[in-house]
This record gives structure tokens, C-alpha cells and sequence, in this order.
């Protein structure tokens, strides 16, 4: 798939058949966000897999949108190692290229994937479910899975409304 796309095609997708995610998908997801731009490449993202369907349940009762964790394949807690930062905003920067570079490797794998940062909301108890330190700090739950559907809709705003101006 061209990388533009990707890009322009990607979609959240929140329902999900009963098909496995293969282990080597998986791996092919982390390996796509280890691979996003850092400064200095200090790679600060750290990743939980979360397959097992009692794990998953637990994690999704920290959200309110459970019906989509527990839906899922498998979930993949991404985590900023503050122990690997030098800088808040450029390592954050960095970890939404990573989140980005995970969904556009989910959706050329044919799967569907959603960023969730409502989460982040009990990120202390996420933490203490999937027996982390607190120096991981949650920075999203990407669900995982195949889609159950491909009708997805999205809408950006013109560039009218978007450039500010060219100089």
C-alpha cells in the first residue's frame, strides 16, 4: 500500500470480528512504532501486549469504552519510558508519531485499530493491572482486530480553514 494511501484511507475502527490477530502482525505493529522519529532517538515508547481475554476485560473496565477493548483481538498498551526522556514535548511528539506509525501498520496489515486515550484517565490503575512501574506513563490502548466492518467515515476540514498563511 502507498504510503499516501495509507494515510488517506486509514480509519478508526471500534468493532471487530472474532478472528485472531497472528503474533507476527503483532510484532509487525511494534516494529513499525519503534521505528518513528525521536529526539536524539532515544525511542522512549515501551509496549504492552495484552491478548488474554481476563486481562483484556480487566483493562477495559478502566475505560468506558470496554465494549471495544473486549471486542478487540488484542490490545496493545503504549507506554513513554520517563526514564528515556530528555524533553516533555518533544518525547510526547515522539510517541504520537509511534501511535501513528502503529495504526498505519495495523491498517496495511488489513487490520482495523483505534487509538484510545480515554484510559488515560485511571492510567495509575492501568499501570497497576498490568504490574508497571510509574515511571511508564501511559500515553494510549490501541484495540486491535479485524474489521468487522469497512464503513468508516471520516471528514477534515479544507485548507482554507487549516493555513494560517505562506510566506
Amino acid at each position: 500500500m502507498d504510503v499516501l494511501e495509507a494515510i488517506y484511507t486509514r480509519r478508526s475502527v471500534r468493532d471487530f470480528t472474532c478472528e485472531l490477530v497472528t503474533p507476527e502482525q503483532v510484532q509487525e505493529i511494534l516494529r513499525a512504532g519503534s521505528w518513528a522519529p525521536s529526539g536524539l532517538n532515544n525511542q522512549p515508547w515501551r509496549f504492552v501486549v495484552v491478548r488474554s481475554e481476563g486481562k483484556r476485560r480487566e483493562l477495559a473496565g478502566l475505560t468506558k469504552y470496554r465494549r471495544i477493548i473486549e471486542g478487540a483481538s488484542v490490545a496493545i498498551a503504549v507506554f513513554c519510558d520517563r526514564e528515556a526522556m530528555y524533553n516533555d514535548t518533544k518525547d510526547h511528539q515522539g510517541m504520537g508519531a509511534c501511535l501513528q506509525n502503529m495504526l498505519l501498520a495495523s491498517h496495511g496489515l488489513g487490520l482495523g485499530a483505534v487509538w484510545l486515550g480515554e484510559i488515560l484517565n485511571r492510567s495509575a490503575e492501568v499501570n497497576v493491572a498490568l504490574e508497571l512501574p510509574t515511571r511508564y506513563e501511559l500515553m494510549a490502548v490501541l484495540a486491535v482486530g479485524h474489521p468487522a466492518s469497512r464503513n468508516q467515515r471520516s471528514k477534515r476540514k479544507g485548507m482554507e480553514e487549516l493555513l494560517l498563511k505562506e510566506c
